[in-house]
């Protein structure tokens, strides 16, 4: 490995290790939501840390933070790396954050050798790319890549009715600069898999060659309020118990598309609930996902079926409504070919993989040439408080991210340090 570039590993790891003490929880995890207080306080540490390594940094009107490594070509589009601060309210310590810090780890490691790039570097923390807190999830690289409009995005409302163009203000988020109509020459991302496939192979590196379909609905139930003491069951058109056969239903037919298609239902509300009265209106989500388009088109066909299949049968109302769609998305063959090069001039034991979760690349690679690397997390775990990753594959991760983006970025490095 004598030509390659190295990143310092413990350098990376107390940075991760500083980062997860901002909004730390009580089970060892993290709650730093988009624009909160203590993702302000991420956000101003990172900003830091750029400035500190001579990066240039700048927000955008939807709060997207940038941090630039000039290159020798002042008009070059900079290759672009980078992931999210935010985090799920009880989330993990690696998801996104590594992305992010990799990035900043790949800039600290070429100025240690004096390298210069063609190309100018850039690292960007997307705004809100989970989602728990505004919706959609991906926000800031929607709005970056023309998915989503910016009067769009700023509209949107959290749990208490905070738009987040009020929580930008609050949190000292919203920049000046243009958020669409910029220049990249491709971006390069980071992450943990969160899941199980890397670890349970004994594989260091997943080379990502791009990201399934996935699709949002909201699921309406509606019954009749009722007393809970004195309406026979016979009588009944409860909501709740209609949702719960419903779930059960839509688990069973999509068993067919198993293993690659993935159903779930992360939540369920009733409206006005009261213990002792019969649930009338309630909602659930359903996340569909498969890397195949026309097998989530079949897949939704066969969600809506099961709900209105079992509507019928109890007297309720059922509204599906579509909420979001990401459709399958191929990564840029060039910039997956670098990532696959890194690696095995690196000598990390690899393999081919497809993104089962979001991520901001998936938005990019309809914007610029696109490529992601994995790592494995512990026991696949991810959105948990014990979500974890060991230091080495931390390393081997951003070792990779490094060779791929010097690679793309034109990299020199003085002959009297060179490596």
């Amino acid at each position: 490995m004598k030509d390659l570039l190295q990143i310092d590993g413990p350098r990376l790891w107390v940075s991760l290790t500083e980062m997860a003490r901002i909004g730390a929880t009580a089970g060892g995890g993290v709650r730093r939501l988009a624009l909160s207080e203590e993702d302000r306080q991420g956000r101003e540490l990172f900003a830091r840390w750029c400035r500190e390594a001579g990066m240039t940094v700048w927000t955008d009107e939807i709060g997207n933070l940038f941090a630039r490594r000039a290159g020798t070509d002042a008009n070059a589009a900079p290759v672009l790396m980078g992931s999210h601060l935010d985090t799920q309210p009880e989330g993990g310590r690696f998801d996104g954050v590594y992305g992010v810090l990799a990035a900043l780890e790949v800039v600290r490691a070429l100025n240690d050798v004096s390298a210069t790039t063609e190309k100018p570097i850039d690292i960007c923390s997307w705004t809100n790319e989970e989602g728990a807190r505004f919706t959609p999830a991906m926000l800031g690289s929607a709005v970056f890549a023309g998915a989503m409009t910016l009067a769009d995005a700023l509209a949107r409302e959290d749990a208490d009715g905070v738009t987040l163009g009020a929580a930008l203000d609050t949190c000292g988020a919203r920049g000046a600069k243009p958020v669409q109509g910029v220049a990249i020459d491709s971006y390069f991302e980071a992450h943990i898999e969160q899941g199980p496939i890397l670890e349970a192979n004994g594989t260091t590196i997943g080379v990502v060659t791009g990201g399934q379909a996935i699709r949002w609905f909201d699921v309406h139930v509606t019954g009749v309020a009722a007393h809970a003491g004195t309406t026979p069951m016979r009588y009944r058109k409860d909501a709740f118990f209609g949702a719960a056969q419903m779930a059960l239903e839509i688990e069973r037919v999509m068993a067919r598309y198993a293993p690659l298609g993935l159903v779930t239902i992360g939540q369920m509300q009733i409206a006005n609930s009261s213990r002792n009265t019969i649930a009338a209106n309630l909602t659930f989500t359903v996340d569909l996902r498969h890397p195949d388009d026309a097998q989530l088109d079949a897949m939704e066909r066969d969600l809506r079926a099961a709900c209105a299949a079992v509507g019928g049968s109890r007297g309720l109302g059922v509204n599906i409504a579509h909420c979001w769609t990401s459709p399958a998305t191929p990564f840029d063959p060039a910039c997956v070919a670098l990532v696959a090069d890194a690696v095995e001039r690196l000598g990390y034991s690899n393999e081919r993989i497809v993104s089962g979760a979001g991520h901001d690349a998936i938005h990019l690679a309809r914007y610029c040439p696109t490529a992601m690397v994995f790592i494995p997390c512990v026991d696949g775990l991810s959105h948990n408080e014990a979500e974890d990753a060991l230091p080495e594959d931390v390393t081997a991760g951003a070792n990779v991210l490094l060779n791929a983006v010097a690679a793309r970025a034109g990299v020199r490095v003085p002959e009297a340090v060179a490596v």
